[in-house]
C-alpha cells in the first residue's frame, strides 16, 4: 500500500480491512452500511466501473464490485445484512452496473435498491428463487412481461426486432422507438441463451476450467482462457513459463487481427461496399486456415493451458507464420487506403453513431469503443503484463467517436498487431511451454486481459481441495451493449445495422 496511488488509499479507508490480492489489485472488505457511499466516492475520484458479481462463502452471501484506474484495480467486497439480502444500487453513478446487478439478483437473489426487471431468468424459475445459491429445477413457468421503456407523442411508433434474426447471429430483442425515420430510443433484452457457465464451473479442476472459459465467447477464446489462467496462476502464486507467456501474447494478437478483419468487412458490407467486404473476408479466411494448419483450430480454441500454453512452434511453423505475416501486411496495406479515401464509404460512416468521450467514460466502455472516442484505455499499455512489458503497445486513438473512427481504430490495430507478431517471434525464448501445476488449496485471483473487444476481468476462487468454487468472466460486451443504445439515438433506422456492426458486442459473452 505504500506505493499505491493516493486515491486508492483514500478508498481503502472506507473498508474494515484491505490487502493486496496480487500486483496492483487491492481487495477491500467494506461494511454494508458504507456500500451506498462508495459509489459517489469512487465516481468523484474518476474510477471506472469494471464489473460486479456475487458469491457465497462460508454460507454468507458476498457482493464484489471491481473498479479501475490507471492500471490499478480495487475489488470492493460487502456482505448484505442478514435477513435483507440487499445492498443499495450503484446505477445512479455507474449506469453500466444496472444489468450486472440484475444478473446477480436473478441468479443469487441479492437485491439492489428497488426491484428491477429480470435480466437472465426469462421465466425459467420463480422470482424468489436463486439457482446459484439454492438448487432450482428449471422448468417453463411462462414468459416474463418485460417492461420496455415507452415514448409517446404524435407519430411515435415502435419497431420490435428479434430475438430471432434473419442472419446467422445469436438471439437478442431490440425495441426501437421511432419518429419518422429517426430513432428516439432503443432498449435491448438479451439473455435468451443462458448457458449456466457460472454453475458449470463449480467443482472443476483448474485445468478443466480453461476449456469452459474458452467457450464464454468463441471469438474471444484466447482472451477469455488467458484471463482465467491468469486468475488461477495469481491465486496460487504460479508464474507461467517464459516461452508460454510469449506464445500467449502471440495467440491473442492473431485473434485480434482475425476479428478486426471480420469487423472491418462487416461494417463496409452493411453500407453496400461489397468490394471491401470480400477482400477482408478473403484475408480473414486465409488467416484462419493458417491457424488451423499450425495450431489445430481456426479460432485457436483450447490453446491456453494453466502455467503456459498447450501448443508449441517449431522452426518450420515459424517460417510459415513469418510468410503469413508478410503476405497479410502487404495485402492489407494495399486495401487500407481504399477504405480511408473512398468518399461514398466515408459519407455513410462519418458522424454516424457517435459516442462522445463523456458518454464513453460514463458507460465504462473499453477497447476500440473507448479508443475511438478519445479514451486511452488498453490493458496492454496501462497494465503491461508479459509479454507486453517487453513489447510496449501504444493505443490507437481517434476522437470523433463515430463509426468511421471505430473502423479506423481497428484498421490501425491490424497493422500494429501484425508487426507485433514478428517481434514476439523474434523474442520467443527456448524452454518448456507449461509450468507444473501444484496441489490444490483455497485461494482466489483476478485475471485482466485486453481482448480484441477490450478489457476482460475474470475472478476465480478455489476451495480447500483446489477445485473451482466461483468463476465469473466479465466480457467487455456488458458495457458495449448499453453504449449501442446511446449511440444510435438521433440516427435513422437504416443506419442501425452499421452502428451495431461497429460495436459488435457479444451476446454469448453476457449470456452466462
Amino acid at each position: 500500500m505504500n506505493n499505491s496511488p493516493a486515491w486508492l488509499q483514500e478508498l481503502s479507508a472506507w473498508g474494515t480491512s484491505s490487502r493486496m490480492l496480487q500486483d496492483r489489485i487491492l481487495l477491500v472488505t467494506v461494511a454494508p452500511e458504507h456500500w451506498a457511499q462508495l459509489a459517489p466516492e469512487a465516481s468523484v475520484r474518476q474510477l471506472r466501473f469494471a464489473g460486479l458479481w456475487a458469491d457465497v462463502r462460508d454460507e454468507k452471501l458476498e457482493v464484489n464490485a471491481c473498479l479501475a484506474r490507471d492500471g490499478w484495480y480495487v475489488l470492493l467486497r460487502a456482505t448484505p445484512l442478514d435477513g435483507t439480502m440487499g445492498l443499495p444500487s450503484w446505477a445512479r453513478w455507474y449506469p453500466a452496473a444496472d444489468r450486472m446487478q440484475r444478473h446477480a439478483h436473478d441468479l443469487w437473489g441479492v437485491r439492489f435498491g428497488e426491484c428491477n426487471p429480470p435480466w437472465t431468468r426469462h421465466g425459467a424459475w420463480k422470482a424468489d428463487e436463486a439457482p446459484l445459491r439454492t438448487p432450482v429445477t428449471p422448468q417453463e413457468r411462462g414468459r416474463d412481461r418485460y417492461p420496455f421503456a415507452t415514448f409517446s407523442g404524435e407519430g411515435v411508433y415502435e419497431i420490435p426486432v428479434g430475438p430471432v434474426h434473419a442472419g446467422i447471429i445469436e438471439p437478442g430483442h431490440f425495441r426501437f422507438s421511432v419518429a419518422g425515420e429517426d430513432i428516439l430510443g432503443l432498449e435491448e433484452r438479451l439473455g435468451y441463451v443462458h448457458k449456466g457457465i457460472e454453475w458449470l464451473a463449480c467443482g472443476r479442476k483448474p485445468a478443466a476450467l480453461l476449456p469452459l472459459a474458452s467457450r464464454v465467447s468463441a471469438d474471444s477464446t484466447v482472451a477469455h482462457s488467458w484471463a482465467a489462467a491468469l486468475a488461477l496462476e495469481c491465486a496460487l502464486g504460479i508464474a507461467p513459463t517464459a516461452r508460454g507467456v510469449v506464445l500467449r501474447g502471440f495467440l491473442a494478437e492473431r485473434e485480434r487481427i482475425a476479428n478486426h478483419l471480420g469487423d472491418v468487412g462487416a461494417i463496409c458490407g452493411d453500407v453496400g461496399f461489397a468490394f471491401a467486404k470480400m477482400q477482408c473476408s478473403r484475408l480473414r479466411e486465409e488467416w484462419l486456415r493458417c491457424q488451423h494448419g499450425i495450431f489445430g483450430h481456426r479460432l485457436l480454441m483450447d490453446c491456453i493451458a494453466p502455467g503456459g500454453v498447450a501448443v508449441d512452434l517449431d522452426a518450420g511453423h515459424i517460417r510459415l507464420l513469418r510468410a503469413n505475416h508478410r503476405d497479410m501486411l502487404q495485402r492489407w496495406q494495399n486495401i487500407a487506403p481504399i477504405l480511408t479515401d473512398y468518399p461514398p464509404l466515408q459519407d455513410r460512416l462519418l458522424n454516424t453513431g457517435r459516442l462522445s468521450t463523456v458518454a464513453a467514460r460514463g458507460l465504462g466502455v473499453s477497447g476500440y469503443l473507448a479508443r475511438a472516442s478519445g479514451l486511452s484505455l488498453d490493458v496492454r499499455h496501462d497494465r503491461p503484463q508479459p509479454p507486453y512489458d517487453r513489447h510496449p503497445v501504444q493505443p490507437c486513438l481517434q476522437q470523433r467517436g463515430d463509426v468511421a473512427a471505430r473502423l479506423q481504430v481497428r484498421m490501425a490495430e491490424i497493422s500494429a498487431s501484425v508487426r507485433l507478431l514478428d517481434a514476439l517471434l523474434d523474442d520467443l525464448p527456448p524452454g518448456p511451454i507449461q509450468e507444473p501445476w501444484p496441489p490444490g488449496m483455497a485461494a482466489e485471483g483476478v485475471g485482466v486481459v485486453e481482448g480484441f473487444r477490450g478489457e476482460i476481468v475474470t475472478h476465480v476462487r478455489l476451495d480447500d481441495q483446489g477445485n473451482v468454487a466461483r468463476f465469473f468472466p466479465r466480457d467487455p460486451s456488458w458495457f458495449a451493449w448499453p453504449a449501442l443504445e446511446v449511440l444510435v439515438g438521433g440516427n435513422i433506422v437504416a443506419d442501425f445495422p452499421v452502428c451495431n456492426k461497429s460495436v459488435n458486442a457479444s451476446y454469448s459473452g453476457c449470456d452466462l
